[in-house]
């Protein structure tokens, strides 16, 4: 037989055993898989490219998939072929359980981070509880009440650049002022120095741009983990071409790691540093496995990227609703006006307001935080109505489909801060379905300090700024595409606004 005979016999041989794992492998996932009962589109079940087309190629739009299969198949369906999606604003607390119910992160989905190291990234149940803990001192509700001098100093560094454009008359992107103004903030806290995003002239707004970015590109991960190396492994020069956004964060994270280099040397020799969140790391009781710089490098940038944007976006859609109506504005600077609001410490006081509660609320609910689904894996059986689901299968709920339900929060669009007080008056218990921060051994390391910036910020600017809205519209601020936070249209200029006067 000639070489170019076997080449073809191999060719075709190799095809048709190609064809028959993928016939076998369709059979299997449509009619033996332990999923293959229940309800959802058959093109799910067989392939996860049905989940990547609406994700990848239609850019973060597989989460109007999901709403519009729910609305055909009921509250729970199979989204592709290895997981489970719930629609049930009831069920989330059995699915984002409480510690004392082992609840394991779905290893494919957290690789879309792209910090396999952070906490956040953590698979294992019992692995998360044991980096967690030598972090929750760090974020306690008594060290952020520590804090107020520095979020107060920001705010006032904020404040100098509006007075700025109030002279100037120049247009400011809101949402990147608010962004650079929790960045300085987390960056201050987290690593003991601040990056003073607040001093430049834009406010680094191609930070937010090099974010969304990167969180985009995390769908990409999401569906092929296994590039994360591939990706890490690129010259920054050709990543700099090639990605502009991600080569900025690059840089950011080599700096990260110089700072992490140096800590790491200085604590061997015996010399503290300041009360930075590597250092608390590497004096808690961790294993040293989990003190290398690898994993602080990972850690640090997954806590200033979650607690960054979140917090910058839930300021920037309540600033924008606040504009937009007078009236609130009215009530809300009224209600400010009670109190002093030089005292310090300010936060208590603030925290015992009804209407700039209900005004946080509301944006918080609005914003949803995170609007991918998260994927919780159980050890045992889960029932869910007259199912049963098998243990070791990926479920998931998303936040988006809670707070944005109609038949608990009526025209869920519309800013609406009096549904918290009237839940309040009835005794009806509305912030059961507030999940912004999740719920169960999982939930939002960050909450104490988000609030204290939402706190403190509104405080400080409402009462103290005339500002018009200026060419931005709902659509600039309403969730359009999931790239894993929300994200308005993709055109957007953002929220812009102009400085009319200083009170």
């Amino acid at each position: 037989m000639s070489p170019s005979m076997e080449w073809a016999n191999l060719f075709y041989a190799l095809t048709g055993a190609s064809i028959a794992y993928l016939f076998v492998n369709a059979i299997y996932r449509l009619y033996f898989h332990p999923l293959a009962k229940f309800p959802g589109p058959k093109i799910a079940a067989l392939t996860g490219w049905y989940e990547a087309y609406h994700d990848m190629y239609r850019r973060g739009m597989f989460i109007w998939e999901i709403q519009e299969m729910h609305e055909k198949y009921g509250p729970i369906m199979r989204i592709n072929p290895h997981e489970l999606h719930i629609r049930d604003a009831d069920f989330y607390d059995e699915l984002y359980a409480p510690a004392s119910k082992k609840r394991d992160k779905y290893k494919d989905w957290v690789m879309l981070s792209g910090t396999p190291g952070a906490s956040f990234s953590t698979v294992s149940h019992s692995h998360h509880r044991l980096r967690r803990n030598a972090l929750n001192p760090f974020f306690s509700k008594q060290a952020v009440q520590r804090m107020e001098p520095l979020i107060t100093e920001k705010i006032e560094r904020l404040s100098s650049r509006l007075i700025d454009a109030a002279r100037t008359q120049r247009v400011v992107r809101l949402d990147a002022a608010l962004m650079a103004l929790t960045m300085d903030i987390i960056c201050h806290y987290s690593y003991g120095e601040s990056y003073n995003y607040l001093a430049l002239d834009n406010f680094k707004e191609e930070w937010k741009e090099a974010l969304i970015s990167a969180l985009e590109n995390g769908i990409f991960l999401r569906n092929f983990p296994w590039a994360l190396p591939l990706l890490r492994s690129i010259p920054h020069s050709i990543l700099k071409v090639l990605q502009p956004n991600a080569a900025s964060l690059a840089e950011w994270a080599m700096l990260v790691k110089e700072k992490v280099d140096i800590l790491i040397q200085e604590d061997s020799a015996g010399n503290k540093s300041n009360g930075s969140i590597f250092q608390v790391m590497l004096d808690s009781d961790l294993p040293p496995e989990e003190k290398s710089a690898a994993r602080l490098i990972d850690e640090g940038q997954s806590v200033v990227g979650a607690g960054s944007e979140t917090t910058a976006n839930t300021l920037t859609i309540i600033m924008f609703y606040v504009l937009e109506d007078k009236n609130l504005l009215r009530k809300l600077r009224e209600e400010l006006a009670s109190i002093s609001l030089d005292e310090s410490p300010l936060l208590p006081k603030l925290e015992k307001l009804p209407f700039l509660t209900a005004v946080i609320t509301e944006g918080l609910r609005l914003n949803i935080g995170v609007m991918s689904r998260s994927p919780r894996i159980a050890y045992e059986p889960i029932k869910y109505q007259d199912w049963v689901i098998p243990p070791g299968t990926p479920v998931s709920e998303s936040i988006y489909f809670v707070h944005w339900d109609p038949t608990l929060f009526p025209e869920p669009s519309k800013f609406r801060p009096e549904r918290w007080i009237k839940a309040q008056e009835t005794g009806f218990r509305l912030e059961k379905y507030m999940i912004c921060f999740s719920r169960g051994s999982r939930s939002c390391l960050g909450i104490n300090l988000a609030y204290a910036e939402l706190y403190l910020t509104l405080a400080k600017i409402i009462p103290r700024f005339e500002m018009d809205l200026f060419e931005t519209t709902v659509e600039d601020v309403e969730p359009e595409r999931d790239f894993f936070v929300p994200v308005p249209k993709l055109d957007s200029k953002g929220v812009r606004i102009k400085v009319t006067g200083v009170n």
